[in-house]
């Protein structure tokens, strides 16, 4: 298995982050759904959106990536698809609706724990609509016309299908509604996606638990646009930033912005950091850092560099509504808490959050489990250890974020 040493230390200096990956999953959808070409400016192509690219280009749009570019131009295309969608749970979730409302015979490829990743009850409801939707072992088959209707489909699994749902029903002949059952959880990434809809010129109505949408819409997307920087991945660096004397200075933050992540910087002003907002620039630096708790409800993928620095902060951190962090590329809670204690720090997991104790971490190795976000918070991590930090299969940052191992080492050690 391949490794990368990481030296110990402090970091500080300025990045520019990278593409929001949520963002341009959206842009592309959208996108591919119309009938003009659309130029997407998103430096940083990660996997996952090579694997959305790659699947539409196989249903219905030519894509072609270049020079951090993504150029879509809608086709019509015939015949059975095979839609590989690698480990992007987004890819499947997002376009298993669009292939129903399409009516494309479709197999999509699933790689990784994808296959095991929750699906339910959105592949029923679909059912229930006139799709015919079968799972043999990573393969998922799907055909048949998706159906207007009453969508009624709770909201406490996964919001990817609700946004699934948002994409597809605008293409039906009918009018539609989606009816939420009980908590919605990340809210925001379903605003992420109203936005994209609505500056493709999708209309919807949202009040309260539900979406009305007109059926027999066309997406227009403007013939330029541009995937936001992303405050998933800057976490990262905002997080060094917070475990650093001298700070980190992180670029390309939008100011205004429906990402739920953009938490990160009330989050670590709670842990007693120095955060400066200029603009689309963040300048954090380290403070004297205290324990807090963390409702990891609307911001899952912030949690495993969050248990980072709160193993670095004084005192206890609890995080607690995680239990969904189970079933991510990897058991989250599982792998977060085992990264702590195999570097040093202490930290009990409990069935939907971790106790996390504050202390001082003294290096080790870490498996990364093929999660991108665990290789990365072990690099967050490597800023405050006494000693070195082995990261294994440190390339599966690729799935989100694949410039992330040369930027982390143009930072300057203090």
């Amino acid at each position: 298995m391949e490794q990368i040493a990481l030296l110990s230390g402090m970091r500080h200096g300025s990045v520019t982050a990278p593409a929001s990956k949520s963002h341009a999953h959206r842009l592309l959808i959208c996108a591919a759904l119309g009938k003009a070409a659309v130029t997407i400016d998103c430096a940083d192509i990660s996997k996952d959106i090579v694997a959305t690219a790659r699947c539409l280009y196989a249903l219905c749009a030519d894509v072609v990536t270049a020079d951090g570019v993504l150029q879509v131009i809608p086709t019509a295309k015939c015949g059975k698809k095979d839609l590989l969608c690698g480990e992007s749970g987004s890819t499947l979730r997002f376009l298993l609706p669009v292939c129903g409302a399409l009516g494309k015979e479709a197999v999509f490829h699933r790689e990784g724990r994808l296959p095991d990743r929750p699906l339910a009850p959105l592949d029923a409801v679909l059912r229930d609509h006139g799709m015919q939707i079968e799972s043999r072992g990573s393969e998922l088959y799907c055909n048949g016309q998706l159906q207007s209707g009453l969508f009624e489909i709770p909201g406490d699994v996964s919001s990817q299908y609700i946004s699934g749902l948002l994409f597809a029903l605008p293409l039906l002949e009918g009018d539609s509604t989606i009816r939420i059952t009980g908590k919605t959880e990340s809210a925001a990434y379903i605003a992420m996606t109203e936005q994209a809809l609505q500056q493709a010129g999708i209309r919807f109505i949202h009040h309260g638990n539900e979406y009305t949408v007109s059926g027999s819409q066309q997406y227009a997307l403007p013939p330029e646009t541009a995937a936001e920087g992303d405050y998933s991945n800057g976490a990262f660096f905002l997080c060094m930033g917070a475990l650093s004397d001298k700070g980190v200075c992180v670029k390309n933050l939008p100011k205004q912005t429906r990402q739920g992540d953009k938490a990160v910087i009330d989050i670590l002003r709670r842990f007693g950091a120095e955060v400066t907002v200029k603009g689309d620039t963040i300048f954090v630096r380290g403070g004297r850092l205290h324990g807090c708790e963390i409702d990891a409800s609307p911001i899952p993928d912030l949690i495993p560099v969050l248990s980072v620095v709160a193993a670095a902060a004084e005192g206890e951190t609890r995080i607690y509504n995680a239990g969904r962090l189970r079933l991510k590329e990897s058991d989250r809670l599982s792998t977060t808490a085992e990264m702590l204690a195999g570097l040093g720090g202490t930290v009990t997991e409990l069935s939907d959050g971790l106790v996390i104790k504050g202390g001082t971490l003294h290096g080790g190795t870490v498996d990364s489990h093929n999660d991108h976000r665990i290789a990365m918070s072990a690099a967050v991590a490597a800023c405050v250890c006494r000693e070195s930090v082995k990261v294994l299969d440190p390339d599966c940052t690729d799935k989100s974020f694949p410039r992330f191992w040369d930027i982390f080492t143009r930072l300057e050690r203090e």
